[in-house]
This record gives C-alpha cells, structure tokens and sequence, in this order.
C-alpha cells in the first residue's frame, strides 16, 4: 500500500483498502488496490459506503464497467464509480 503513513485510518476503511488489493485478479488489485490507497481517507462515511458495495460486486463485471467495455447499470452508477471509472493506475 501506498497510503500517507500521517493518516490514520479507522479499521472499516483499512480493511477497504486490504480487500482492494486482494481482489483475485491482478488487473483488479492494481486498479482497486491503488484507488483505495489514493482516495479512502478522503471519502466520507456514505462514500465509503459505497464503494464496500462496489467490492461485493464480480471481477469481469466491475472490470469491464470501469474500463467503459460495457454500460455500467444505474444502480452501480455513483459519484464513487465514476471517480473508480477516472482512476488510472500509474505504478
């Protein structure tokens, strides 16, 4: 993890961000992982919210969701999707 060693995360956000870098496939570790690291502590509680919802979802969906391969449905639709859709993966 990259995260800001300054930060203080409480145990919900840093568990988040574990199971972002322990998805199952190494396209979404690197997408989730560094997208959690970049912008948990940031993140209200309703955002946080909705991004451990995103994680409940499957790999090829998500996958293909965010990288635009297929329409996301409104449901998944968020401001948290939308900034994970932006997110671009610089390692």
């Amino acid at each position: 993890m990259t995260a800001d060693p300054e930060t203080v995360l409480d145990p919900r956000r840093k568990r988040l961000i574990f199971r972002s870098w322990h998805r199952g496939t190494k396209e979404m570790d690197l997408l989730m992982g560094s997208f959690a690291d970049r912008h948990m502590a940031g993140f209200t509680d309703e955002q946080v919210a909705r991004y451990e919802s995103l994680l409940e979802l499957s790999d090829p969906d998500l996958y293909n969701w965010i990288t635009g391969a297929e329409q996301a449905p409104e449901d998944v639709r968020s401001d948290v999707f939308d900034l994970l859709a932006a997110h671009r993966y610089a390692g």
